[in-house]
């Protein structure tokens, strides 16, 4: 597995994460995502109502390189964050079944090539896959 035991737990139980992408032109876009992650693969699949139309996923196909962020507040006193960032190489999908119930038959799938927690597994964590 890719993920540690302790990082899939900590995905697997966050609603929302942050997509960056590049544009053609350069220009960065970055946007909350829903998500999940493959088990099996510990591939993150990225899913939207009209996600061909978006975009994120015009810039995955046309080869973005992409940065994924999943990260909260364990407290605010004393301030202590935790988090995830997955950097990788992605895939704009079509006519696919969806990752999630109520989505688009197109989704963004990324496989990790480096992985970055803190707070997760211990103070901070950093590894390419």
């Amino acid at each position: 597995m890719i993920f540690s035991s302790a990082e899939l737990v900590y995905l697997t139980a966050q609603p929302l994460g942050r997509l960056a992408t590049v544009a053609p032109d350069g220009q960065v876009q970055n946007n909350p995502v829903n998500f999940v992650v493959d088990p099996g693969t510990g591939a993150i699949m990225i899913g939207g109502g009209a996600m061909g139309a978006s975009k994120k996923f015009r810039n995955v196909q046309a080869g973005s390189t992409v940065s994924f962020v999943v990260d909260d507040l364990i407290s605010t006193d004393p301030w202590k964050a935790r988090g995830i960032e997955i950097r990788g190489t992605a895939e704009a999908l079509v006519d696919q079944d969806p990752p999630m119930k109520n989505l688009s038959r197109e989704y963004i799938r990324i496989t990790p090539a480096r992985i970055v927690s803190w707070n997760i597994d211990g103070p901070r964590a950093s590894r390419s896959v």
